[in-house]
């Protein structure tokens, strides 16, 4: 057989083992990432139109921001209940004190000194007071221990002098004394009363000198208003 009566090799017959005709340049091809689900696990549901959006909260989380919401609000309202019934019961609890003792065993306020003109000296000891309130006039009781100094220096404060006591005179009524409970029967006593034009304070005052160099200070003051 001469060399034209070789038959043409075709793909069939290429003995050349696969990619052998492949330049060095050449890589294979890739296969493609599978499309569905993971082995085992069941296909979802068909995306839909507004998968796009963001998802809606859960009912759960809806459920929370409302409890929250309501905790913020009821709390602050809680406390304001509670403390609006303390401050009543406080109220009451003064009231009854004052009604059932007559007096407080503490100092009148400043404001208290100044209205009615009762500036009870610096280291008095014990110190009473009540204060009565009425439509048309006011008055504040005052009881208080001091010493020799104490006394001349009150008085003078008020615009009176220890010579304007005068022994043995109690000037503040009966009624006025029931009213806080004050007993002025018996002892060594003198007293003096300072009037003066509404509304500025007039004052009825008891000293008892039962205890020497001790004087125990009884005070009403009124202030009446003008109708």
């Amino acid at each position: 057989m001469t060399e034209l009566d070789t038959p043409p090799m075709t793909e069939e017959h290429d003995p050349a083992p696969p990619g052998a005709g492949r330049t060095a340049h050449e890589t294979p091809e890739r296969p493609e990432p599978p499309t569905g689900p993971p082995d085992g696990l069941p296909p979802g549901p068909p995306p839909s139109a507004g998968a796009s959006a963001a998802p809606r909260p859960s009912r759960r989380r809806r459920w929370l921001t409302a409890l929250v919401i309501f905790l913020l609000i009821a709390i602050p309202a809680g406390y304001i209940v509670i403390s609006a019934e303390q401050s009543r019961d406080s109220g009451q609890s003064k009231e009854e004190e004052a009604a059932s003792t007559g007096l407080y065993n503490d100092y009148p306020s400043k404001v208290q000194q100044r209205i009615y003109n009762v500036p009870v000296p610096t280291g008095a000891t014990p110190v009473y007071y009540y204060e009565s309130n009425a439509w048309h006039r006011s008055s504040l009781y005052v009881q208080f221990r001091t010493n020799d100094w104490g006394l001349d220096h009150y008085l003078k404060w008020i615009g009176t002098s220890r010579d304007a006591l005068k022994d043995g005179e109690i000037t503040i009524t009966g009624t006025q004394a029931a009213k806080v409970g004050w007993d002025l029967s018996g002892g060594q006593w003198a007293g003096t009363s300072l009037k003066a034009e509404d509304p500025h304070p007039s004052q009825n005052i008891t000293v008892n000198f039962d205890e020497p160099g001790q004087p125990v200070v009884y005070v009403v003051s009124t202030v009446r208003f003008e109708r």
